[in-house]
């Protein structure tokens, strides 16, 4: 697993895309902005282990089937939120509600999954093995790549991530808009 800081920055990797998917500058940034919290989704065990005493950290919550799962209960409610606060795009819009909760799902999702692999990157080191793939396939799943403390990993990682949005953001404004 790596830190905080190295999940922030493999959710930015993963969430790049969107700045060429996407219909313009708007919605890529907010969809970028709102899904980079969620490369935190997995760890959502560490808080719950302390109220479920069956919950472990690296157990299911980092399966790609429990972030799957959380994006479907939780997707839809943020991409609503999103479309009542930010307006309306393309992809975001009250006359067809599957456009904000695609937005939603999509926010929650690519960024859980990112953590999923950035953890998959580092386990076993200090911590459990993950299995990903969990009910699937029975077995850890692991690279052991990197250390989770080593800051030019984790800081590389948030560093990679900023300026791989920031290129295509400068990108996306300077185009003339579809719109």
């Amino acid at each position: 697993m790596v830190d905080v800081t190295g999940h922030l920055g493999m959710a930015l990797l993963w969430l790049a895309p969107a700045w060429f998917l996407l219909d313009r500058r708007k919605t890529a940034g907010t969809f970028v902005a709102v899904g980079v919290p969620f490369g935190m989704l997995s760890d959502v065990d560490l808080v719950l282990e302390g109220l479920v005493p069956t919950v472990k950290h690296h157990g299911v919550f980092h399966t790609v089937l429990a972030v799957t799962l959380l994006a479907v209960v939780v997707g839809p409610v943020v991409g609503k939120a999103v479309e009542s606060v930010a307006g309306t795009t393309d992809w975001l819009s009250p006359e067809t509600a599957a456009h904000s909760v695609r937005f939603g799902f999509l926010a929650v999702w690519i960024p859980g999954l990112a953590h999923v692999f950035a953890d998959m990157l580092s386990a076993p080191d200090i911590a459990d093995s993950i299995e990903p793939l969990w009910p699937l396939y029975h077995g850890s799943i692991g690279v052991d790549l990197v250390w989770y403390n080593d800051p030019v990993v984790n800081w590389g990682l948030l560093v990679a991530g900023v300026l791989v949005n920031v290129g295509p953001f400068l990108y996306v404004g300077s185009r003339p808009s579809s719109k």
